[in-house]
């Protein structure tokens, strides 16, 4: 009966070694200094060969575990403790982990192998690469129209960094529009989406990233228009679709566009000396028109499915942040910490314990509608700081409102955190400029210089005089 025998490359010398010393075409001693081994191992390979054939010159250990593996108690403990604590770590920082935190040395190979059959960890061969596959061009002008925004040092060392808003079509690749804000927010984004559609109409569908202003994930099942942005429910007034990219591979027209918008706008932009976001958006359409006369294709059918207003939908309406508040029975109601009081007039009287709409509109200004009718208010801003009264004769009430002024003062005025950040917003009733500024947030300084901005330092020039000096002197 045949069977297979797995055997080394040095278990097969040993076997032809042994079968010459059968055949009597080799000694014993010429084989033992050939395997480098004693004449007393030869003569056990020999009685192995003998007994059980080219089978007993197989190693008895192979497949068997070793005599120095960890207990199964000892594995459970140690993948008990990475599924609980480093569950997304790698075997090496693992392993690490595990001696520092918890007093147990294990090989990083060892854990490795532990893991991979654990199914805590994929080896680097078994991991296969995504695969894009192009996506063609769509046909017409105006049918998807990607949008970005693409944070950079678009002034270099001239000014602060700062966001360009791009919005490219995906059939021509032409770009359509651009707005440079301090960064990616609602309000910029409804500036320059409405100035967009002010100029080209309405497109089929914009198709953008998942970016919060973009796409919520507290959508609602029952309501679609619940489940929006402010961005989302303006274009969904306007009967304007938002699709939102899973990878930025997918939405590669706009990706590779500010790659080249990074290269040559940048450069533009320094030899022309514009170093504020105001003179790069004046200069925007220059650049707009150029870029497409060098990178613009026509599109395979030349229909521009760009749509016009119907008459019932409102662009500037539309574009703003919208608020549902409840007024009370006094006709008042609170937004971002301000009480707005409505005139008592003979539409207001009958809207008492009904919603209306605020309006926050881009440019500062605050409306309140129902059901269209904007309705004319008062505001009273509850952050405003008490005022020290004249000195009384209670002395004691002084010095209680004393303590009050200073308490008041050295509180942090905030607007509340559920209400907009106002950083793309102008003009607003608010008293905070940046609304990202109340939160904390730290804007970031201008970009470090280059070297050449050192060259007019006297330091600098006073040393390289001196070495020049000596330069001569040494000549």
């Amino acid at each position: 009966m045949s069977c297979l025998i797995t055997m080394s490359q040095k278990e097969l010398h040993r076997l032809e070694l042994i079968q010459q010393i059968r055949g009597r075409s080799l000694t014993v001693v010429e084989a033992a200094a050939l395997l480098g081994l004693s004449r007393s191992q030869v003569h056990r390979l020999l009685q192995a060969y003998d007994l059980a054939g080219a089978d007993g010159l197989v190693s008895k250990k192979r497949g068997r575990p070793s005599n120095r593996r960890h207990s199964e108690d000892f594995r459970n403990l140690v993948l008990d403790l990475v599924r609980e604590h480093y569950v997304d770590f790698g075997p090496t920082l693992a392993a690490e982990k595990l001696l520092e935190r918890h007093r147990i040395a294990v090989s990083k190979e060892t854990l490795r192998q532990w893991m991979m059959e654990a199914g805590l960890w994929v080896s680097r061969r078994e991991r296969k690469k995504r695969v894009f596959q192009p996506r063609g061009r769509r046909d017409c002008f105006g049918e998807l129209i990607q949008i970005d925004g693409s944070h950079h040092w678009w002034f270099e060392n001239r000014g602060p960094k700062c966001a360009l808003l791009v919005y490219i079509d995906d059939a021509t690749g032409k770009l359509l529009h651009l707005r440079f804000a301090t960064s990616e927010n609602t309000f910029d984004y409804l500036h320059a989406t409405k100035a967009y559609l002010q100029q080209w109409g309405k497109p089929i569908a914009f198709y953008s990233d998942k970016h919060g202003i973009f796409r919520t994930t507290h959508a609602s099942k029952k309501d679609r228009t619940s489940g929006l942005t402010q961005f989302g429910r303006a274009l969904y007034e306007l009967n304007i679709d938002i699709i939102c990219a899973n990878t930025p591979q997918a939405k590669g027209r706009v990706e590779r566009a500010n790659q080249t918008l990074q290269d040559r706008l940048v450069k533009e932009l320094r030899l022309r000396g514009i170093d504020t976001i105001a003179a790069a958006n004046a200069y925007a359409p220059e650049f707009i028109a150029d870029f497409n006369r060098r990178f613009g294709k026509e599109p395979r059918n030349p229909k521009d499915m760009h749509r016009p207003f119907a008459a019932h939908e409102n662009l500037d309406g539309a574009m703003c942040r919208k608020e549902i508040r409840k007024l009370s029975q006094a006709l008042t109601l609170r937004y971002d910490k301000v009480q707005f009081i409505l005139d008592p007039t003979d539409i207001a009287k009958t809207l008492a314990g009904k919603k209306v709409t605020v309006c926050d509109y881009p440019d500062g200004r605050l409306e309140i509608t129902h059901e269209g009718t904007s309705l004319p208010y008062r505001t009273f801003d509850t952050l405003r700081s008490v005022h020290r009264s004249e000195v009384v004769e209670n002395k004691r009430l002084d010095d209680m409102l004393a303590l009050v002024a200073e308490m008041q003062a050295g509180r942090e005025q905030q607007r509340s955190k559920s209400g907009p950040r106002r950083t793309g917003q102008t003009d607003h009733m608010f008293g905070i400029p940046d609304g990202s500024q109340s939160n904390g947030y730290q804007k970031r300084g201008t970009k470090p210089g280059r070297r050449t901005d050192f060259t007019n330092d006297p330091v600098v020039i006073a040393r390289r005089q001196q070495a020049l000096a000596q330069l001569k002197a040494a000549e």
